[in-house]
């Protein structure tokens, strides 16, 4: 019997991601949901397959159970607690019992377009290309607690639909977090002009990589040269400029192998390659193995 082709599952409202688990919360507010995560009365266990959403999500989380969470090809299990951080279109999955608490946070970009039009640009925490995920002990959580009680207490407080206080909040929230995040780093360094063409750059390759394909292409979109782009990403990154571009390309054709049932011909087609020759030597020189091989692997 043929196997039914299945795409990933993708999320455009948040309600409708609330649905797909075994969660009673919803929102009124389609761009803007705090899920303050308890345990429920039943014994749960909770399997997300991975998926891919359209808006932002990030947590802090304290575990004293068994957990497993899943982000592009990593996989940690048993933090003692963590704060998790994920942009729009990248895959995610999750496993956990009864006894993960903290809370959630879900929201789109348009939670914050009425006074902060350039927010894509202003947190690096949420990185376009990965998860970002910091795991700590219990004292980190109670140092972090407090400022996400003040963002919970603004929107289960509010009676209006909009929760303008908690958004603003909300926005305090991620400017503390930045910083907690530079020290857990250990790097607190200003961002340079080339430090922000690199991120403006890795957003547009986000949103382009499957019909743009060279610095050219970028540069222009950029307002800059393409020799001024390459200079400046290789002297930030140690990385030339179209190495981002094949790795965005790579994870999106890695995530089709391994988490659909598509035939490589189809990937190859999807992703806008000319033919599935030419996908298939692009992978293998970016993977070390063929499409075929690497979903054999993977499954």
């Amino acid at each position: 019997m043929k196997k039914t082709k299945t795409a990933l599952p993708y999320y455009t409202e948040i309600n409708d991601f609330l649905a797909s688990i075994p969660w009673p919360g919803r929102t009124i507010d389609p761009d803007f949901y705090c899920l303050r995560l308890k345990p429920l009365d039943q014994d749960l266990q909770v399997y997300r397959p991975p998926f891919k959403r359209s808006f932002y999500f990030f947590a802090l989380l304290f575990n004293s159970g068994k957990i497993e969470v899943s982000y592009g090809d990593q996989t940690i299990h048993d933090p003692d607690c963590y704060l998790v951080f994920h942009s729009p279109n990248l895959v995610y999955s999750f496993a956990h019992n009864n006894a993960l608490e903290g809370y959630v946070i879900y929201f789109k970009p348009e939670c914050f377009s009425f006074f902060k039009p350039d927010f894509h640009q202003q947190f690096s925490l949420f990185d376009v290309l990965h998860t970002n995920l910091f795991k700590f002990e219990q004292a980190t959580f109670k140092q972090l607690a407090p400022h996400f009680e003040a963002v919970f207490a603004a929107y289960e407080g509010s009676a209006k639909s909009q929760h303008m206080e908690a958004r603003v909040k909300l926005l305090g929230l991620l400017y503390y977090l930045e910083d907690f995040a530079l020290e857990k780093k250990k790097d607190i360094r200003q961002a340079t002009t080339q430090q922000i063409l690199l991120r403006k750059f890795i957003q547009l390759i986000d949103n382009h990589y499957i019909n743009k394909r060279t610095v050219q292409e970028y540069a222009d979109l950029l307002s800059v040269t393409a020799n001024y782009l390459s200079q400046s990403v290789k002297q930030v990154s140690g990385k030339n400029a179209l190495t981002f571009i094949a790795e965005r390309l790579t994870t999106e054709a890695r995530s089709l192998i391994q988490y659909t049932d598509f035939e490589v011909a189809e990937i190859a087609y999807q992703l806008n390659f000319s033919d599935p020759a030419n996908f298939g030597k692009f992978f293998k020189k970016q993977v070390g193995l063929s499409p075929s091989e690497f979903r054999k692997q993977r499954k």
